[in-house]
């Protein structure tokens, strides 16, 4: 299982980089990789091809080399690079996402679906950038995107009956930072738990 952390996004609602925010003593999106290599053979950070200069040579990049923007570019790349792994792919922007609760989502992987993700505890729905991506994902994405979708949630949604969607050991650590409000909010929660 590879780990993709996406971190190509332009950050328009941030007013600032989400992916370089430290959060941890780090930037985030070195945070999210160092996360995910607990659980990961290899991992790597999504990002726009003028990005790549700006990262940390210690970490493997992955350019996003789909047409569009958005998460299911970044999520395409990583499966066009290794179409036969799984891909546990986190958004840069989860500064709450711990080592449990992805150890707890590979612990409930069925490797027989699509994709094995959480229900967000905000909005009901599946979580698509907190999402172990089996390599049977690949060809429905393509299918996805081809359509006209860009959206990864959609994508689950279409296809909810190949999709393991189960409820996280702790709501907060979905917690999605995209708003200097959202920040606001993080800050109070981890100055709480220290």
């Amino acid at each position: 299982m590879y780990g993709l952390v996406l971190a190509g996004g332009k950050s328009v609602r941030m007013g600032q980089d989400k992916s370089v925010i430290y959060w941890h003593g780090k930037e985030q999106r070195y945070y999210m990789a160092d996360l995910l290599t607990s659980v990961c053979d290899e991992v790597f950070i999504s990002c726009r091809p003028e990005q790549e200069n700006g990262i940390d040579k210690n970490y493997n990049t992955l350019i996003d080399n789909y047409p569009g923007g958005g998460p299911l570019i970044g999520i395409l790349s990583a499966f066009k690079k290794a179409p036969h792994a799984a891909w546990f792919v986190t958004a840069c922007d989860l500064p709450l996402l711990d080592l449990a609760t992805l150890q707890f989502l590979i612990e409930q992987r069925d490797a027989n679906c699509i994709a094995n993700t959480f229900k967000s505890s905000f909005d009901g729905l599946p979580e698509p950038l907190i999402t172990i991506w089996e390599p049977a994902s690949y060809s429905v994405l393509q299918a996805h995107i081809a359509d006209g979708y860009t959206c990864p949630r959609k994508a689950l949604i279409r296809n909810e009956e190949l999709v393991k969607i189960i409820l996280p050991p702790n709501p907060d650590a979905l917690l999605n930072a995209n708003t200097p409000e959202d920040a606001e909010k993080v800050k109070t929660l981890i100055a709480k738990d220290m």
